[in-house]
Order: C-alpha cells, then structure tokens, then sequence
C-alpha cells in the first residue's frame, strides 16, 4: 500500500463519521513513516486559488496569466522549440523587454532535440541545450532562437550579474560507455556552459571545467565577490563554491570547494537535522575538480565535506544563499520503497550566509522542513519575489504547485498546475518585478503571470 501524506488529508477531510477508520489510517501512516510535524506553518499568502476554465494554471483571484511559448511551435530560426522546459531567468531587455533564457533538460533517448549547425554543438549526439526568448513589455513573444546545443541533460543554472545564463549538466556520461540516457556521448559531460544573452546565434559551446564535472543542478553568484554557489543534484550531493581567478571570467579558472559544517564532519543532513539551528561553516578544497570518473563529491565527502539530499534551486536573498534539497526531510513521501530505491522526505530549504571574508566559512542552517507534502512536496527551482518571498516549484508526486515562503517561514499556495502533474520549473521575474515568467516541463510550456506581487 502507497499513501502520502496529502492523500491522507484528503481521506480525512471526506467526512468526520468515520473516525474509527480515520484512526487507523493514522496509525498505519504513523507506523510506517517517522512523523516529525509541528503545527503547520501555513500562511493565507494571496488567498485561495480560482479554478482556470482553460484547465492550465489555477491562480488567486486577481493574477492573470498568457502562454507566451509552447514545445512543438515553430521559432524565429526555423526549428521547433524543443520539449522538456526546466530552468529559466530573465535579463532585461531594451525598451522594457525581457530576455528568457531556458534550459531543455534532454537524453539521448528522447525525441526532441535541440538543433543547431555541427559546428555550433558540443556533442552532435547530445539533444539538450538552450533557447532564448524575447518577450516585450506588452508580454509578447518576439523572438525565439536556439542558443545552445549538443549537451546532456540541461537541468537548471543560473543567472550572471554580467548578463549571461549559466546552464548546467545533470548528466557525467564519458565518451565510448553507455550513460543512463541509453546512448553513446562523444565528449565527457558533466559541465557548466555560458550563455550571453546578446548572443543571436547558438554560441560556440566551452564547458568550464575548472567548476567541476558532477551531476550539476544550479548556480548563484554571489554579486559582491563573484564567488558562485552550486547545487548537487545526487543523493549524497556537496554544496560547492567557486572561487574564480577573475570575477565575471569563468572560464579563467579557479579554485572549486565543498561544505563542510564545522564540528560535523561527513554529516548527512537529509534526516534528523535540527531546524533553524546556526552552524559555523568551513571549505575543503577539491584538488580534482575534472576527473575521469565522478568522484568529486567522494573526494569532497572524504574531507569531510556535508552531504545534501538532492541539492536543486538555489536563490540570493539579503546577503545570503536559500537553496532546496528536494529529497530531504524525516518524513517519507510514500509508505512503501522499492527495493534498492532511495527513502526520501519531502523536502528542504537551507540558508547559507557567507562570511565577510572567502577565508570565513561562514554560517549554514536548515531554514525549512515542513514534512508534510501538503505544505511542500520536493521543492526544485526557487526564486524570489517582489514582495521579498520566495516562490519554489515543486516536482513531487500527484498534482504540482508554486509555494510561496515568507522571510518567516510561513508556506502558502501560490499556483497550481491544472492541466496535469507535470512539474513546474524556471520561475523568474522581469526586472520590474509585474511579471513572473514560469516553464511547465512537458509537454512545455512558459507562461507569463501577472498582478498586485506587493499585496499580500
């Protein structure tokens, strides 16, 4: 027998006659997982949803929202946009325009593919890559374009202060073996490629090595030092930062280092973990950040570095750096785990502050953990709002929503997919902050959504 959390309000919402079996479910349910929830952190954020007559996206009354792209449609360089929308940012434009940047998370074994010229792909094998949008003030699309191709797995990444995307590869296949995509590659894979936004043309692809060759998920620049934070997305997965040779010059160089929580040495922070606890941090360095095999967070974690469960979304907030481990957490999402299947929660989100200094670690602690999938189930991409809270997209199981959480804690409903269990990705605001942009994965679609962010 399978049952969430959230399935389980819903039985107990069915009627209140029925509390013997009411009761019994309860136990069963406290049995199987071990329960750690306090009164729920919930909060009436911009009330309750409206049901969308288009059955696309349910929305609080008073936001409105326009598909501006959708997977399939043709772009303004004569290719299809590609499926599988995940990561995304927004740059400003001229005129009031936005420039979206977006990733398309895509295996060898999928059928769409992003397209481009032999010369302008990394790995000619490979589907995923980038496309770029240009939305104008009026929030209509312009321009549409491929911007990157020939990489793996483009699953999210980051924005620059400098005005180029940072797409990151979830998949380290190795050229000449089988990857978990079902293919052959023909580069080793693993890397963080530079989109400029100004680009017209797919860019001539550079994979910066120096930030290391793992299972990339997202990056944050830290805009008064240059210094970017990287997420893990792996069961046992670090929490990097790299130090680059020269602010705003990537491919330079630097030096790539892990987490690690001082006092704690190879903690596992997905089960267990106190909540909104201080704890003092230090860096180990990575002296192999390109190696052969995918020994990067092992060399990390054998320092003494912290693992997370499935480091996704990260997002600068104040000086500081939220990021949401979409696996971690006491509570199991499901009462059954499948042999050699991983046992996971239902998510966290972390605040890591910096110290003054590169050479003071600064301060981590576990700013969220609800454990319990009606409040937030498997946050990935985060990003903020222009009312100072967060908005993270979840990828869990059964329907998707858009959480909001204030600087508080406080966890609301913001948007719910209503067409089907799709994840949501990408979340953005335009640099005015009336309109946030967000991907739904497959088949894809970005949509525009607009209203009174102030008013909540």
């Amino acid at each position: 027998m399978s049952i969430s959390r959230r399935h389980f309000l819903t039985l107990a919402g069915a009627g209140t006659s029925s509390s013997f079996i009411l009761a019994g479910l309860e136990s069963l349910y406290r049995q199987s997982v071990a329960i750690s929830v306090a009164k729920s952190p919930t909060v009436k954020g911009y009330g309750a949803l409206v049901k969308d007559p288009r059955g696309i996206l349910d929305l609080p009354a008073g936001f409105s929202y326009k598909i501006v792209s959708q997977s399939g449609k043709q772009m303004s360089d004569g290719t299809s946009v590609p499926s599988n929308f995940d990561g995304m940012a927004a740059f400003a434009g001229k005129n009031g325009s936005t420039i979206l940047v977006r990733n398309h998370e895509l295996r060898l074994n999928d059928k769409s593919r992003v397209i481009a010229a032999l010369d302008r792909m990394y790995d000619p094998n490979c589907k995923g890559g980038t496309t770029t949008l240009s939305i104008d003030r009026n929030r209509q699309l312009t321009k549409e374009y491929v911007s990157l191709a020939g990489t793996s797995v483009n699953c999210s990444g980051g924005k620059t202060p400098w005005g180029t995307w940072i797409s990151c590869e979830e998949n380290i296949a190795m050229p000449g073996l089988p990857d978990t995509s079902k293919g052959i590659v023909t580069k080793p894979h693993g890397y963080n490629f530079e989109v400029p936004i100004n680009s017209q043309t797919p860019v001539l692809p550079v994979p910066l090595v120096a930030m290391g060759r793992f299972r990339h998920e997202a990056i944050e620049v830290d805009p008064r030092t240059g210094i970017v934070y990287q997420t893990e997305d792996d069961p046992t997965g670090l929490f990097y930062r790299f130090i680059p040779k020269q602010p705003g010059k990537l491919a330079a160089g630097g030096i790539l280092e892990a987490l690690k929580i001082v006092g704690k040495p190879q903690v596992n922070t997905k089960q267990n973990f106190p909540l909104r606890q201080k704890f003092a941090v230090e860096w180990v360095r990575i002296e192999e950040p390109n190696p052969p095999e995918n020994t990067v967070r092992r060399e990390g974690f054998t320092k003494g570095a912290a693992q997370f469960m499935r480091g996704e979304g990260i997002c600068y907030v104040n000086g500081s750096f939220y990021f949401t481990c979409t696996q971690g957490g006491n509570v199991l999402a499901n009462l059954t785990v499948s042999p050699g299947q991983e046992a996971r929660g239902n998510g966290q989100i972390w605040k890591y502050t910096p110290g003054k200094t590169a050479k003071n670690g600064g301060s981590i602690e576990l700013f969220l953990e609800p454990n319990d999938d009606t409040i937030l189930d498997m946050p990935d991409n985060i990003t903020l709002a222009p009312n100072g809270h967060l908005i993270a997209c979840e990828d869990g199981k059964g329907e998707q929503r858009l959480v909001g959480i204030t600087p508080q804690g406080g966890v609301y409903t913001f948007a719910r997919n209503a067409r089907d269990n799709s994840e949501f990705a990408g979340a953005c605001f335009s640099r005015d902050g009336r309109t946030m942009f967000v991907n739904i994965y497959d088949p894809g679609l970005t949509l525009a959504v607009w209203g009174n962010w102030t008013k909540v």
